[in-house]
């Protein structure tokens, strides 16, 4: 008998890592609010220096609106204040804090990712019926070493959990901080060589500047940089003659480098992107090394400011897991640039004297004049 295939409705996507509202979410549960709101507000006051952290709370009192709004937006100059009666959508709770590097949330209230638990006698009842939130429990606060732990937590200690003191602030903060480093995404490559090369006439990627097609050229550079490398080609190119990378069609087609960059989130939605585009003949390992040594992951992304247009350089960037959504909502607006992303999120961009590296090879004129350079 011949055995039938499994019907799926949706295409298999990968998730991005993480729960409900960040890639990188605490839930602090077992005490009452105003310990976790002040243990919160301390751990928050460590973390910042290095990270950006944000909180969510319940309020167990009735506010009564003083305006007629759905939502209100209110510019304090220090902060901005959102009031809003539209409830945040299921499943649309991560743009809200996407540029965060650490979530805290009040477990009382909420589901976390990750989870801290207080041995609290005032909420153990409580901590004993929400049990089922207990899905990665990584730290365990006492008030003093030789506390009791719950009989009923047994089940969700591993050995990676931690028993800490209260007045240990520094050594959960450790414990965090340890966590978000080992959690740093990996970097994947992406040589961008799925254009029409309209203006040179024939394609741009196998052009020959050293030997090689300068695709492969470029690829073999962020080989020792990066875990993994693909080719980035459009639908209606040859996947032949690409040595020994990768290919990443695009699915985000008709969009150019936008839509590459795009095609590979979806494949790989939890990695970093080093993103070169392949008519950079004078591209080499000493900017790109500059460049992974000054990645800033709390930054949406890491590039290099171009003197010439006074922007971004988005050309050669290093594009965090963070992007993908911001990419998407600026696809949604209608804008497919990604200099126009790099302008206006939050970016780290390295300043550098010597630029050469930025030429991009789009015409005969520039192909020639680039290859009298290289034979100085």
């Amino acid at each position: 008998m011949k055995e039938s295939k499994k019907h799926t409705k949706h295409t298999a996507l990968i998730k991005p890592v993480g729960g409900e509202y960040h890639r990188n979410e605490w839930a602090l549960l077992g005490a009452p609010c105003g310990i976790i709101n002040q243990f919160a507000e301390q751990l928050a006051s460590q973390l910042n220096k290095e990270m950006q952290v944000g909180y969510i709370d319940a309020s167990h009192q009735e506010i009564k609106s003083d305006h007629p709004y759905s939502i209100y937006y209110h510019d304090k100059q220090a902060f901005a204040q959102i009031d809003t009666h539209v409830a945040f959508a299921q499943k649309q709770n991560r743009k809200y804090f996407d540029a965060l590097d650490i979530l805290l949330i009040n477990g009382n209230h909420f589901v976390g990712d990750k989870q801290i638990v207080f041995i609290n006698d005032k909420k153990k009842d409580s901590l004993k019926r929400k049990l089922g939130r207990l899905t990665d429990l990584r730290i365990i606060i006492v008030d003093a070493k030789e506390q009791e732990i719950y009989d009923f937590l047994e089940p969700y200690i591993s050995n990676n959990v931690q028993i800490v003191r209260r007045n240990e602030i520094a050594q959960v903060v450790d414990i965090m901080a340890k966590y978000s480093q080992s959690y740093l995404p990996q970097l994947k490559g992406l040589v961008l060589a799925g254009g029409k090369s309209q203006r040179m006439g024939s394609d741009k990627g196998v052009i020959d500047y050293y030997g090689k097609p300068q695709r492969e050229y470029e690829a073999d550079l962020l080989s020792e940089l990066c875990e993994e490398v693909f080719l980035s080609l459009s639908q209606n190119q040859t996947d032949e003659a690409v040595g020994n990378y990768s290919v990443m069609k695009d699915t985000f087609v008709g969009l150019g480098p936008y839509g590459a960059i795009l095609s590979a989130f979806r494949e790989y939605p939890n990695h970093a992107w080093l993103t070169v585009a392949c008519d950079l003949p004078l591209l080499n390992k000493a900017t790109l090394d500059l460049l992974v040594a000054k990645r800033n992951p709390s930054k949406l992304a890491t590039c290099f400011h171009n003197p010439e247009t006074q922007f971004p350089e988005p050309l050669i960037t290093i594009w965090e897991p963070r992007a993908y959504p911001v990419l998407l909502e600026f696809l949604s607006q209608g804008y497919s640039c990604p200099r126009k992303v790099l302008i206006n999120t939050e970016i780290e961009e390295i300043v550098v004297e010597q630029v050469d590296f930025m030429i991009n090879v789009n015409d005969p004129q520039t192909l020639s004049a680039v290859k009298e350079k290289l034979k100085k």
